[in-house]
């Protein structure tokens, strides 16, 4: 019986659906499976009920989900504790931030929290949300700025920041490019430019919905993952791409960023936070956290 086979099985107990636990665990479905099924065999009993339209916990099941609940608590306090002790030692602060906290929130701010604490040293990392988050819960990041996930793993904090404004990347030939603003209207008949639902879903979902909300169907002519990716194929014509207007930053030719009027109800759809783990001493990461909050009213009259 290993942690990983309980924290698997924890998982399906909580959304009782393997592929919500599989993406909440960042692995793949059939992976737990394997994990519950080794567990199941080890303990010599079912503790699942799987059919094609449900997952249910067995009698075993249930009580063995309330102990194994109990065992990972423990060992993840142990491990906070070790590393809370391994932190107060250290002045290096590791942080995590998607590509357009990255490009936009990052330069503006490390600036300031390096004349407040000269003494700590900050190692910057970008990344998504779904591959971030699984670092701070093992410990190789010590916070993260992140969009918040619809699902959130309890042993996490998440402190809300602000919301990104949304722009429209247009090549500068483009008839659009001239133009103050656009509305979603205006790019009714244009090819789009979208991130991978499964690696980016807030920015995925924000194009898809704002056309579906007005009475428009999307004309997806290429999907991509990284933002500077999405940008540069901007420039070469293929498409038009709603981003985040602090993707403007990203040094790529060819491209105008235009204003994106949208109507009040759909203006908060790119929430960005500052997350990290539930419980956990860090002297550095709270002065980060001090100096974020000091500056959140200047950085979110730039997002």
């Amino acid at each position: 019986m290993e942690l990983r086979q309980l924290r698997c099985l924890i998982a399906v107990a909580d959304t009782l659906h393997f592929g919500r636990a599989a993406q909440n665990l960042n692995m793949l479905p059939a992976s737990l499976g394997r994990h519950i099924k080794l567990l199941e065999e080890s303990l010599g009993t079912r503790l699942l009920v799987r059919t094609t339209r449900s997952v249910s916990l067995t009698e075993p099941g249930r009580s063995f989900v309330e102990a194994a609940r109990d065992l990972v608590e423990q060992a993840d306090r142990l491990e906070a504790t070790f590393r809370e002790n391994r932190q107060e030692q250290a002045s290096i602060l590791r942080i995590g931030a998607i590509d357009s906290a990255a490009a936009g929130l990052m330069p503006q701010l490390l600036p300031h929290f390096r004349e407040l604490h000269p003494e700590i040293d900050v190692e910057l990392l970008e990344q998504k949300t779904i591959r971030l988050l699984p670092r701070l819960l093992s410990g190789r990041l010590d916070i993260a700025i992140v969009r918040p996930p619809d699902l959130r793993d309890p042993r996490l904090v998440y402190h809300h920041l602000f919301y990104e404004t949304a722009v429209v990347a247009v090549p500068e030939s483009h008839p659009l490019a001239s133009r103050s603003s656009v509305t979603v209207q205006d790019m009714a008949d244009a090819p789009l430019i979208v991130p991978e639902r499964n690696s980016r879903p807030h920015s995925h979902d924000l194009t898809m919905k704002l056309f579906l909300e007005a009475g428009l169907t999307a004309r997806v002519a290429q999907i991509a993952e990284e933002k500077q990716t999405i940008v540069s194929l901007v420039s070469t014509g293929i498409g038009l791409a709603i981003v985040p207007r602090w993707a403007s930053r990203l040094a790529v030719g060819g491209v105008t960023f235009v204003s994106l009027d949208l109507p009040e109800s759909s203006r908060n759809r790119l929430a960005l936070s500052a997350v990290c783990v539930r419980d956990a001493r860090h002297p550095a990461r709270d002065a980060f956290l001090e100096v974020l909050r000091n500056q959140l009213s200047a950085l979110s009259r730039t997002a």
